[in-house]
């Protein structure tokens, strides 16, 4: 069984750095694009939500700053892994964007191969957690149901 490609969503307000991005990763992953940061929290919130988001820091309205603020504090999106790319290349940003949620911080100009491997793995990442998160949670029914049962065993 083939594995379904895993969604990439671009946020940027420049259309060479969306051209750019979607170039590098349009062979492995489907791609959108979002051109402001009000239409990436609504692509993120859909029924269909990206695997991973690429999401540029210096953007009209709503920095991505805001964007990942936002998105880290509804559960529904809190657990798509954000990328920052941006031009932004001192040490406070890149900490800032750590602190804030996200899970990586690229550069621009960009590396295709630097992209390419980051989203890669943590793409991987974010499906190894999710894995562990369904065996725990399965775990953890099966404790519950042996709880249950073995509460009802010492009233009989």
């Amino acid at each position: 069984m083939q594995e379904e490609r895993a969604t990439i969503l671009v946020v940027d307000d420049t259309a060479e750095n969306i051209d750019v991005l979607r170039g590098v990763l349009r062979r492995m992953y489907r791609v959108k694009v979002a051109t402001n940061g009000e239409r990436a929290i609504e692509m993120a919130s859909s029924a269909t939500p990206p695997d991973l988001i690429l999401l540029d820091v210096m953007m009209p309205g709503m920095d991505g700053y805001e964007v990942c603020t936002i998105l880290k504090s509804d559960p529904k999106t809190a657990r798509i892994p954000i990328i920052f790319v941006t031009a932004m290349s001192d040490a406070d940003d890149e900490v800032k964007g750590f602190d804030l949620g996200a899970v990586d911080y690229i550069t621009k100009p960009v590396k295709p191969a630097v992209v390419r491997t980051r989203v890669n793995t943590h793409l991987m990442l974010n499906r190894q957690s999710r894995l562990l998160r369904n065996i725990l949670g399965q775990c953890t029914a099966e404790l519950d149901a042996m709880r249950e049962f073995l509460q009802i065993e010492k009233k009989s």
